[in-house]
């Protein structure tokens, strides 16, 4: 009844009736062009008082260029953007040019749209499949799918994992490494695919994927050849390396990265631990590992493990095991700055992002090859890097590459009195 009355009121105003997609592509196309009418505005203004020899302002706004299609996640849209005309020169004697920070020139597509056609390319569609998958979603006019620029990106992106691969990392400096070995299925072989996964921390906190590679069972083997290849392009090694407990890389870090500090994962700890513990015990258990992995001071977490074995290791020794195996690896950070605790107590780095290539190799029931899985890795977190946030406390980052000591996340000085308060407030694993 209300739909009908909606409908009766929409004929009665004279107002034509949309459809759903229609309205939300309208809206964004109407969105995107304020937003845009805003930028080039904020230009303007910021220039005004920029004139020529006779008084008149060397920064306008020149009407609007030619129309094009912008492909969005909402649909396909045309518009118009606004121009300005800069008549100030640069340095060289060169005109300045206006451009768009939300709509580069020769953009046809937005990164979301970008997204969708690594997924689908590794789901093995051909790329004549590429625009009827497409359409119902994009609208029949969407920008920059031929098969032929199809084909192209595929390539380019071929290319640009080869380049990945074999580019130089003379003078680059990580401080920190996340590492992981990631399993997926593929569809036309038996084994698993494991896949091989290096991210650093910059000086300047930025986090950067190293390495994407085909690895076998996670082997030692495997992860030295890994680390050796890093270290042929001139990756120096790390400060500290975090990764799972299980991982043939430890054995492999020792030989390559000798003077690299261990930290293992406390979220692969706490799985294996509590793993070997009845249900009914598990949550008591797990708050008293929390208790440890959360601690203000390597003391306090020290005793909260040895309350911990009290406990538990009449009945479940096994656990007790399961915890203080290679227990010195776990209490790693304690000897780094506080604010970066919560990055280097967990793989989350690599955990984080890897769940979006996990769930779209479930969604395509696995890549099609070895070779095409690896590249939905790549172009996955390639594309996710672009929205990493940057470590916390990253003025602190140079102090550890440069080997300033801390003891309990507080910078300490030769004579070992504390020189620089920090937050040791307990924080969430990210």
């Amino acid at each position: 009844m209300l739909k009908v009355v909606e409908k009766q009121d929409a004929r009665e105003a004279g107002e034509e009736l949309l459809p759903l997609d229609q309205i939300a592509r309208e809206g964004a196309r109407r969105m995107l062009m304020e937003a845009l009418q805003a930028e080039v505005d904020d230009y303007v203004e910021r220039h005004q008082g920029e004139r020529d020899e006779d008084g008149r302002a060397l920064v306008v706004r020149n009407g609007r260029g030619q129309g094009r299609k912008l492909t969005l996640g909402a649909g396909t849209v045309e518009l118009k953007a606004p121009r300005v005309d800069d008549r100030r020169r640069d340095e060289q004697g060169g005109r300045r040019r206006f451009s768009s920070r939300i709509l580069p020139p020769y953009m046809r597509r937005s990164p979301k749209v970008a997204e969708v056609l690594p997924i689908l390319y590794l789901r093995g569609l051909s790329t004549g499949d590429f625009r009827p998958a497409l359409e119902g979603l994009l609208g029949e006019d969407a920008a920059g799918l031929s098969p032929t620029n199809i084909a192209r990106l595929t390539a380019c992106w071929e290319q640009e994992y080869t380049a990945f691969r074999r580019r130089d990392l003379t003078g680059r400096e990580y401080v920190y490494v996340w590492v992981d070995g990631v399993h997926f299925n593929i569809r036309l072989e038996d084994d698993r695919l494991c896949t091989l996964v290096m991210i650093g921390a910059r000086p300047d906190g930025k986090k950067e994927l190293l390495a994407v590679e085909d690895g076998y069972r996670e082997s030692a083997e495997s992860w030295k050849a890994l680390l050796r290849d890093l270290k042929r392009r001139g990756m120096a090694a790390p400060v500290v390396a975090v990764g799972d407990g299980a991982l043939g890389f430890w054995a492999a870090a020792r030989e390559v990265w000798p003077e690299t500090r261990e930290q293992g994962c406390w979220c692969h700890k706490l799985v294996n631990v509590l793993d070997k513990l009845p249900q009914r015990l598990q949550p008591r258990a797990k708050r008293a590992l929390h208790e440890m992995m959360y601690a203000e001071r390597r003391a306090d977490c020290e005793a909260a493990r040895a309350r911990f074995e009290t406990e538990y290791q009449p009945k479940y020794s096994k656990a007790v095991e399961s915890l203080t195996a290679n227990w010195e690896r776990l209490i790693t950070f304690f000897d780094f700055p506080a604010e970066h605790w919560k990055h280097l107590r967990t793989t989350n780095v690599i955990e984080s992002p890897f769940a979006t290539v996990r769930l779209r190799e479930r969604a395509t029931r696995g890549a099609g090859s070895r070779t095409k899985g690896l590249l939905m890795a790549f172009k996955l977190l390639e594309m996710a890097q672009l929205r990493w946030r940057h470590l916390d406390g990253a003025q602190l980052l140079p102090l550890v590459r440069a080997g300033v000591k801390f003891a309990d996340g507080v910078q300490i000085d030769s004579a070992k009195h504390v020189t620089q308060s920090t937050d040791n407030q307990p924080r969430e694993a990210a």
